[in-house]
């Protein structure tokens, strides 16, 4: 008897092919339980999972009944309220129904389906629309990094990967090879010599020369050395490429006092959001916090979101030093370059102009992306007019204004959202 057992998308879960079949099913409804769940959270708690309802009305499924022909009366036990031709108020919405509203005793309905959806499902479906910018067009820059492993065996070597147990084998089997005919011919020998003795004395010339014959075969047995060199095998471990992806995410922003705590908060959030998304792209992925007012300084992330240091606005001076950082620590050919430049907008006006000219002519050579995005309620400021060139330009070069934090989704998605085949 042959059992076939299916184990496609299982895993040591045994409901899982269940839980994916109805997550396929319900797929519009999981997306927006999902697009209202992230409404309400904070980019600190996106990596997480979350509980889904789905309405009772939606997973109900078309059934077909066999009705009762004609005009008929049927009369219930136990009513007292009601008799025929009386019309019955309908429930008031929310009586009696699935949990909202105050309580009644009127009506009935059924409570939403819920369940809950892990991290990565959760993920899955937030992400499943997006895509790093250029991905198809433009190959990823991998490091090759070399693994050495085992890769059979070899005749040269060091004596610390020698082989014992493959090297005495190779020696029993040469002197198996070179041995066995000339002991094959000594065991004839024996028994010639056995034979030749009924009659020893007519025999005895005879007998003398296969003695003889036998001593040289054995002293050529003797001969052949327990082990050899080329008997000797080493384990052989050659170095395969092994190519990884790698990303550095440069997170630049304005700590000026035009900067004030609500937009300091919706730019932490933005980076948060861009550091997650990236880290589903990407094997491994080092930050680099940048904050400036006049000017700029590489700091840890604890002092990139609670330091109190603000003054002037010198946009370049950020701009340099990244570029700087750059040339130090990371090369282009090596690592995946990522930048987010996040600020009011409010720039010295001679300062503007320079900005332009590092990003143009240095920076966004170096980078895979740069965004940009302008956190302000008002009018777009200087520096967003002295970026509109650099948009055109540049195609890995990106802009989008932020007025409130409710705009950080829509901008995140407009940035990364998938480019048309």
């Amino acid at each position: 008897m042959v059992r076939i057992i299916d184990r496609r998308f299982d895993s040591k879960k045994k409901s899982t092919v269940n839980r994916q079949r109805f997550m396929r099913r319900f797929k519009r409804q999981i997306r927006r339980a999902v697009s209202d769940a992230i409404e309400g959270r904070s980019i600190r708690d996106l990596d997480s999972g979350e509980e889904i309802a789905i309405p009772a009305k939606d997973l109900s499924e078309p059934s077909f009944q066999q009705g009762r022909e004609g005009i008929w009366e049927q009369v219930f036990s136990g009513n007292d309220r009601f008799a025929s031709g009386d019309q019955i108020d309908r429930p008031l919405g929310g009586e009696g129904g699935a949990g909202s509203g105050k309580a009644s005793n009127e009506g009935e309905s059924e409570d939403d389906f819920v369940f809950q959806l892990s991290r990565e499902e959760f993920l899955d479906i937030f992400f499943e629309d997006l895509a790093l910018p250029n991905l198809v067009r433009t190959q990823l820059a991998k490091l090759t990094e070399f693994k050495t492993q085992r890769a059979g065996f070899t005749s040269d070597g060091v004596p610390t990967n020698i082989n014992v147990v493959r090297s005495l084998r190779g020696a029993l089997g040469r002197r198996m090879a070179l041995g066995g005919p000339l002991s094959q011919r000594v065991r004839e020998i024996d028994r010639e010599i056995e034979a030749l003795r009924e009659d020893e004395l007519t025999n005895a010339e005879a007998i003398r020369r296969l003695r003889e014959e036998r001593s040289a075969l054995l002293v050529r047995i003797e001969a052949i050395p327990f082990i050899d060199r080329f008997d000797l095998r080493y384990n052989n471990r050659v170095r395969v490429p092994k190519p990884v992806t790698q990303a550095v995410m440069f997170c630049v922003m304005d700590v000026s006092g035009s900067m004030d705590e609500e937009k300091k908060s919706t730019a932490k959030r933005f980076f948060m959001l861009l550091y997650l998304f990236l880290q589903r792209n990407y094997e491994h992925i080092e930050v680099v916090f940048i904050r400036h007012h006049t000017i700029a300084k590489e700091v840890d992330e604890d002092e990139f979101f609670h330091s109190r240091e603000s003054g002037g606005t010198v946009v370049s001076s950020a701009l340099r030093l990244m570029t700087d950082i750059v040339t130090e620590r990371y090369n282009p050919g090596a690592w995946n370059i990522y930048g987010a430049q996040a600020s009011d907008g409010d720039n010295w006006d001679n300062d503007s102009p320079i900005c332009h000219q590092i990003l143009d002519e240095e920076l966004l050579a170096l980078c895979r992306y740069f965004a940009y995005i302008e956190i302000t309620a008002g009018e777009p400021q200087n520096l967003w007019r002295v970026y509109e060139g650099l948009a055109e330009a540049h195609p890995n070069f990106a802009m989008q204004r932020i007025e409130s934090l409710e705009d950080i989704y829509p901008v995140f998605r407009e940035l990364f959202k998938k480019e048309p085949a």
